[in-house]
């Protein structure tokens, strides 16, 4: 199994800073390598990380804000400079098209890579690929918005005493993972004998939106969860005016949904310190990452 992380590319809202580029989170998940909402200066950011452009293979766009999806061009262009010869599958809101469009031809460069667009209009599940899934939810933005999830489905871990306890060991043990059950020294053997189910690890992302329950569905159990925190608790009346969370709220959702791990960004500018973000967060949830450009964060290992 490869690694599972989340590169954190910007935290910015809608105004960048000296610190902080406009909002994207590259998620690398096994062969998978996911980016979330390419904002202005995406390549750059991605450059910096040590992240191939041509590496990305899907991209999941929250919603068409200029900070969520302006460096959507320079990323395609990008990929196509790198040589990808794989298509990239795009996703996003579908009353966004009009949006998308201009975007995917917004200059004069070359042709980029087969890009295979996926508009979302309804919850539920979008797509699946070998051993994951991609669903989406509505959130409660100013214009559609959807949240984005991926989940492994469920499966067995093999136990070792219960394999000592069978005699069972070596090529056996593939063959009865395999087969679903093996014959040792004349005794049939299920697989279920030997296991005990393991929970799919699930990865959850929530960009602009008030507190909603499809922002909870969304986190529901997930291994690492990412949400939006444009403001603190002081200022509610300003998140409830333009549709985002405060960090409690995305704390709020995390011990709601049964999160594992959170992590907040997307910061107004008025804070530059991000730390006051997590504080308010841990007041309410303890496993808190207030992310900074460029961070690496690890999906947490398995139960």
């Amino acid at each position: 199994m490869g690694a599972r992380e989340l590169i954190v590319l910007g935290t910015a809202s809608q105004v960048p800073t000296r610190t902080r580029a406009h909002q994207a989170a590259v998620l690398r998940w096994d062969r998978e390598v996911v980016l979330f909402d390419p904002g202005e200066g995406t390549q750059r950011q991605l450059t910096l990380a040590g992240v191939s452009a041509g590496s990305i293979t899907r991209i999941c766009i929250t919603h068409l804000h200029g900070d969520h999806c302006l460096g959507l061009p320079s990323v395609l262009q990008r990929i196509a400079l790198d040589g990808r010869g794989q298509p990239v599958d795009l996703y996003f809101p579908a009353a966004g098209q009009p949006y998308v469009d201009r975007l995917r031809h917004a200059s004069a460069a070359a042709d980029g890579p087969e890009v295979r667009e996926h508009p979302v209009s309804s919850d539920g599940v979008v797509d699946t690929w070998p051993g994951l899934t991609l669903s989406a939810r509505a959130l409660d933005h100013r214009v559609p918005t959807y949240g984005w999830r991926l989940q492994e489905p469920d499966g067995r871990r093999v136990v070792r005493d219960r394999l000592d306890a069978v005699g069972l060991s070596g090529p056996d043990v593939g063959r009865l993972l395999q087969d679903g059950e093996v014959t040792v020294d004349g005794r049939r053997v299920l697989a279920s004998e030997v296991t005990e189910p393991r929970r799919g690890q699930s990865f959850a992302l929530v960009m602009d939106t008030r507190r909603c329950s499809a922002a909870v569905e969304l986190c529901r159990d997930a291994d690492l969860a990412v949400c939006e925190s444009t403001y603190l608790r002081t200022e509610a009346d300003l998140a409830e005016r333009y549709a985002h969370l405060t960090a409690a709220d995305a704390a709020g959702i995390a011990v709601e949904a049964g999160v594992r791990r959170l992590v907040l960004t997307h910061y107004s500018a008025r804070h530059p310190d991000e730390q006051v973000f997590a504080a308010e967060a841990r007041e309410l949830f303890p496993d808190v990452t207030a992310a900074r450009d460029l961070d690496r964060i690890e999906v947490p290992p398995r139960r």
